[in-house]
């Protein structure tokens, strides 16, 4: 059963020069209350996954804002300008993933899958480094699996074994996530007893889930 937390206890979890995974899609399902406080706490040196980075000054923004961020995978930046300003500075390392991809990566890790085939990206500069498999005539990239050692995700509700619903498409990337990072943190809006949900409705079941901590609602 998952610890419940105060925001600044869930967050202290995240340590200098993690590898941290955000749900979310710009701050639709992007768990905005442990992110903000991840960038008040001053943490640095921060690898995070994530489809985007946010507005400036919002959700993942403001982990970009506070120079916590040193590495990002990610499949796209051109939200926030200040991601590309550091970048281009050479303050963040930034690795561009198309957005399924970085998807099945995710999954792979949460899968124990050695890796997934695609051909998104042959002949592109996403293929270089990478390996090239021919199967039945056609070429395909080997793209690795995706942990992280902390995912950071936004619910909508959850029970006290941490099972979780997730509401419209905040669900994005979350479950995902939830499945692929040593420690899951999960921010939610509400907490109900066991019994109060329906098993069918379950999204992320509790197994995959350690800590729980209230966040207010955010649309994004």
């Amino acid at each position: 059963m998952p610890e419940i937390l105060s925001t600044q206890d869930a967050i202290a979890k995240v340590k200098d020069g993690s590898r941290v995974m955000i749900g979310g899609f710009l701050t639709c399902g992007t768990p905005v209350t442990l992110v903000s406080e991840l960038a008040k706490r001053g943490v640095k040196d921060l690898t995070v996954i994530a489809n985007d980075t946010g507005v400036q000054g919002d959700g993942i923004g403001q982990l970009i804002s506070a120079g916590a961020v040193t590495r990002l995978i990610t499949s796209h930046i051109g939200t926030n300008p200040e991601t590309g300003r550091q970048m281009i500075e050479g303050r963040i390392q930034v690795e561009l993933v198309p957005q399924g991809t970085l998807a099945e990566r995710i999954r792979c890790a949460g899968a124990g899958l050695g890796g997934v085939l695609t051909p998104t990206g042959v002949g592109t500069i996403v293929a270089e480094g990478k390996r090239e498999i021919e199967v039945n005539g056609k070429p395909y990239l080997l793209e690795e699996p995706l942990p992280a050692d902390v995912a950071l995700i936004k619910a909508w509700k959850a029970d006290r074994k941490g099972n979780l619903i997730y509401r419209k498409s905040a669900r994005n990337f979350n479950p995902l996530m939830a499945t692929a990072a040593e420690i899951v943190i999960a921010e939610v809006e509400e907490i109900v007893d066991v019994g109060e949900i329906d098993p069918n409705e379950v999204m992320t079941p509790g197994i995959f889930v350690d800590f729980l901590t209230r966040g207010e609602r955010h649309d994004g």
